[in-house]
């Protein structure tokens, strides 16, 4: 499992909580609306690798697509957290690689399951480091880019989630406690496309930073 970095720290993860259909945009590429209340769906720590090294396209899958994400890091416990206390948990932020098999996902939710192995595979979650919370202050006016060799694939803002950041640690300490190194992934913009063997990824989150991923085929 890969440490989260802040600095020439290192913060063991517990869980890493995601948000579905965060972005207007996206849920309509998604074919769906975005969800009254926020809806979440939990991804393996196993599936996190640093900046820089390679995500493996898995064989059983033969639609893998990106999703950039601004990834929320919890630094310290909470449960029941007020709306107005839940930037209080927030240790930094960092910029995340929500990778899907998107194939696997159809079908799962045709057949009325869940698809967590859409989204559980190993190198499924590069990460940049975190940016400590007051280098970026408000989460919601940040710039998203997404290139895929050098071409842009999503670009976004922030501002376009639904659900803002302490709306959605306040819904998630309901459900469960977070606890530190806890990632909560805020939704991806629209953009959203399939990468291949060979592709370079490039996600940039303004005054955040920048993760890096190169993709291969497994065999």
């Amino acid at each position: 499992m890969t440490a989260l970095r802040i600095g020439d720290r290192r913060i063991r993860p517990g869980k890493i909580l995601c948000v579905a259909r965060n972005y207007a945009e996206h849920a309509r590429e998604s074919g769906g609306e975005v969800p009254p209340q926020p809806v979440f769906f939990l991804k393996p720590t196993t599936a996190l690798i640093e900046s820089g090294r390679t995500i493996f396209l898995p064989p059983e899958s033969t639609r893998v697509e990106e999703e950039c994400e601004l990834a929320v890091v919890i630094g310290k416990e909470g449960r029941d957290v007020p709306r107005d206390r839940a930037m209080t948990l927030v240790l930094g932020y960092a910029v995340f690689l929500d990778i899907t098999a998107r194939d696997l996902q159809a079908r799962a939710r045709e057949a009325g399951l869940p698809w967590t192995a859409a989204k559980g595979f190993d190198t499924f979650g590069p990460i940049s480091p975190i940016t400590p919370a007051k280098d970026v202050g408000d989460p919601h006016g940040l710039a998203i880019r997404l290139e895929v060799n050098g071409e842009p694939a999503q670009v976004g803002n922030t501002r376009e989630m639904v659900h803002k950041v302490p709306d959605l640690i306040a819904h998630a300490s309901r459900i469960m406690t977070l606890e530190r190194g806890d990632v909560l992934a805020t939704g991806t913009p629209a953009g959203v496309r399939e990468i291949r063997d060979g592709d370079v990824l490039s996600g940039t989150i303004e005054r955040v930073g920048r993760v890096e991923a190169n993709v291969a085929r497994k065999v």
